[in-house]
């Protein structure tokens, strides 16, 4: 339906979204209009192709789909436009005063002769060029946001496009809608592909197959973590992608690389050499990061520091044993310019970080802690007793100029000596890149985590690959230390890493099985626990207890355990307008790193919020939701912004990590193949503080266990790593 009229008033727009509610005078009578539209003035005459629609709370409203933009027809509709603020320095006096002057041929002559305007009395030969020049400029953008929106562009995009390219936006989008896919962030292959078929583009066309090749290396990273791929595996997925050949693929991937567009790499000797492709973005982060590691272990001191009776003195001091491996680790960190510590909970890993602390403080040097996600940085706070921040917090992240950029950098290094980074099996290429950047040469890194969890769910195998290089220290803890009487989480979690099966005793106070088989069993027992027998038995509530599965659509998978708690924990939550799947009050997660979105907390404004973070619903305004995140973040996604989100009552194994909750409870649904796997298992166990519950059958326990096989990861890092290292002529530890 299309209804028209002019602006009357904007009664609220959204910057960021576009999103907006205004008065519109049509003949019959004022209606408000809501929805994501390029700036609008009082004033303009708009057409408008949406639906009605009854809001709860604000009654009847028109919901834009699309706009289309006229000028003001009548005289009071001229001088509400002139006066709405698009033009510095006109108010409804000036306004008025123009347009007595020049009636209903005004906008002709701000657009066509702007010299004109001279003539009125408060507006001299500047004036009258900014007037015109200001009208100008919106009218480009209104044709160009109108352009990108026909395509199925969203306007927010669309802004971002168009601050990119500018007027020359039309121009370049329909010869190349494929260029999108590589300049702009949020637009990807299928989108470009769109447009690229309503403009006529030839499916077999340059741009589109390099694109389809892009598209294929980018998949990839999101569903696999790869950040490269052997040759064969590019030519296949992108032709199957294009419904191309694949000599023409192929053809077009050599040409790619040629021109700088596509990176490659070739791995491996005699029969077993292979070529890899990569992303530009993976291929030189992977490569910087080997140049700085290798250039920051050549930077270390020769001399060997004994550090034995330091290491005494803590233990006397603290009233500990740290046994061979330990001390050699502290030995290593504190005489190398990189060093590796990793073991699975309970080995001592925060031990030896305090006894670090502890040594460089006595030294006079400076520590600098951090972990890739708040959840790992709070507990590294909370463990330490000393400050850690987020990797991007430390970099000190700005989104100032519409992308991330940091302050800290190679030109404007990190002030400190020693930098401690835990949970790095979390870490991406990108950030991680840009943390060696900004460490200073002849600083000290030291990283810490757990070889045996899964691998980050973000492109990279950062851990593996340094351990695989050879090139750094590495060690790895495998004696308990941490073992509360009567507990049974850490027993367990070795015995299951080892391929054993956990001990499950009747007087466990921290460690459960309870036996269900069939999937809709597995799922009610679940939600029974979450809402009655846990809660009741250690006197916790609810949201002390997060539910993890390994898949997500089975009948005792997330998505049908987040929607059988969803009605058993937050029944009466108001339904959110607009969406079938949220409701005020709900938990949910953020499932994308998004640099942009910007969040408040105790008066301190940032942007950021990134996957895996968690919070709940606290409100909804004209469709906006409020999120407020467990550290106390708030952050809002307006419409078209939801997508990020997810419900939480029940998460993934992979969406888990790096998180540590009091009571975890685990679904063992049957099915999922090598998916069902120890170390998915393993990391499972190890998300819990307090308590495990494991739901399902033993006989897809053991299969888990028994299940060594871990997927492929493709990365380069490893191999920049060796090459590097080949190259400046060092001696591998």
């Amino acid at each position: 339906m299309v209804i028209s009229g002019v602006v009357q008033s904007v009664i609220f727009r959204s910057e960021d979204s576009g999103y907006t509610v205004m008065d519109l005078a049509t003949e019959e009578r004022s209606v408000t209009v809501v929805g994501c539209m390029p700036e609008v003035n009082e004033g303009e005459y708009l057409q408008i192709d949406g639906k009605w629609v009854n809001n709860a709370k604000y009654g009847e409203q028109f919901v834009a789909e699309s706009v289309d933009f006229s000028s003001p027809v009548d005289a009071e509709g001229i001088v509400m436009f002139l006066g709405g603020g698009l033009f510095d320095g006109i108010g409804e006096a000036l306004a008025r005063r123009i347009v007595r002057k020049f009636g209903a041929s005004t906008m002709e002559v701000i657009e066509r002769a702007p010299e004109k305007l001279e003539t009125v009395p408060g507006i001299g030969k500047i004036k009258a060029r900014q007037i015109s020049a200001a009208y100008r400029e919106n009218s480009k953008m209104k044709g160009v946001m109108l352009f990108l929106q026909g395509h199925g562009i969203s306007l927010k995009l669309a802004t971002k496009i168009y601050d990119a390219y500018g007027e020359d936006t039309e121009k370049l989008v329909t010869e190349n809608p494929y260029r999108l896919t590589s300049e702009i962030e949020g637009v990807g292959f299928y989108k470009a592909d769109k447009i690229a078929a309503e403009l006529g583009f030839d499916k077999d066309s340059d741009f589109r197959i390099e694109a389809g090749i892009r598209e294929a290396l980018t998949e990839a990273g999101n569903r696999s973590g790869h950040t490269a791929l052997p040759e064969a595996d590019v030519v296949r997925e992108a032709a199957a992608l294009l419904g191309a050949g694949e000599e023409r693929v192929l053809s077009r991937l050599q040409r790619a690389v040629l021109q700088g567009d596509i990176a490659a790499e070739s791995v491996g000797e005699g029969d077993e050499k292979q070529l890899f492709y990569a992303l530009n973005v993976n291929y030189f982060a992977e490569r910087n990061i080997a140049v700085k590691i290798v250039k920051m272990m050549a930077c270390a001191e020769d001399a060997e520091y004994d550090v034995k009776k330091e290491i005494d003195v803590f233990e006397s001091e603290n009233g500990i044993y740290l046994d061979a491996t330990q001390r050699e680790a502290i030995s290593k960190a504190m005489n190398s310019g990189v060093s590796v510590i990793t073991g699975g909970p309970g080995t001592g890993k925060t031990t030896i970080i305090k006894c670090i602390l502890e040594m460089c403080r006595s030294r006079g040097l400076e520590v600098l802690l951090a972990a890739p996600t708040g959840r790992a940085a709070k507990r590294l706070s909370e463990a330490t007793g000393e400050d850690a921040r987020t990797v991007h917090r430390l970099l000190g992240q700005d989104m100032s100029s519409g992308r991330p950029t940091f302050k800290f950098n190679e030109k404007n290094p990190l002030k400190g000596d020693v930098f401690i980074v835990d949970e790095i099996s979390m870490a991406d290429v990108y950030v991680f890149s840009a943390l060696l950047k900004a460490l200073p040469d002849f600083s000290k890194l030291i990283l810490v985590g757990d070889k045996d969890q899964l691998p980050s769910v973000s492109p990279g195998n950062i851990l593996a690959d340094i351990i695989a290089s050879g090139l750094v220290p590495v060690h790895i803890l495998t004696e308990i230390h941490r073992q509360d009487s009567g507990s049974l989480i850490v027993v367990n979690a070795h015995r299951i890493n080892e391929g054993k099966m956990p001990v499950i005793k009747n007087d466990s106070n921290d460690f459960f099985f309870v036996r269900k088989s069939a999937p809709e069993d597995i799922a009610h027992e679940i939600v029974t626990l979450v809402t009655k027998r846990l809660p009741e038995f250690f006197r916790i509530s609810p949201a002390e207890i997060q539910v993890l599965a390994p898949l997500k659509r089975t009948p005792a998978g997330v998505e049908a355990l987040n929607a059988a708690l969803q009605n058993a924990l937050n029944p009466f939550g108001k339904a959110i307008e607009g969406s079938s799947d949220f409701r005020i009050g709900d938990k949910v997660m953020h499932t994308v790193n998004d640099y942009e979105l910007e969040w408040t907390k105790d008066g301190e404004k940032g942007y950021g919020v990134y996957n895996g973070d968690v919070g709940y619903i606290s409100d909804v305004v004209r469709g906006t939701l409020t999120v407020t995140f467990e550290d106390g973040r708030v952050a809002e996604y307006k419409p078209g912004e939801r997508d990020s989100l997810m419900l939480a009552y029940a998460v993934s194994v992979h969406k888990s990590q790096g998180s540590e909750f009091p009571v975890a409870v685990i679904s063992l649904t049957p099915g999922g193949g090598a998916l069902l796997n120890r170390n998915l298992l393993y990391t499972a166990v190890t998300r819990a503080k307090q308590v495990v519950v494991l739901v399902g059958s033993e006989e897809t326990l053991r299969r888990m266990i028994a299940n060594k096989s871990i997927r492929k990861r493709y990365t380069l890092l490893k191999e920049f790593l060796c090459k590097t290292t080949e190259k400046l002529g060092l001696l591998r530890h």
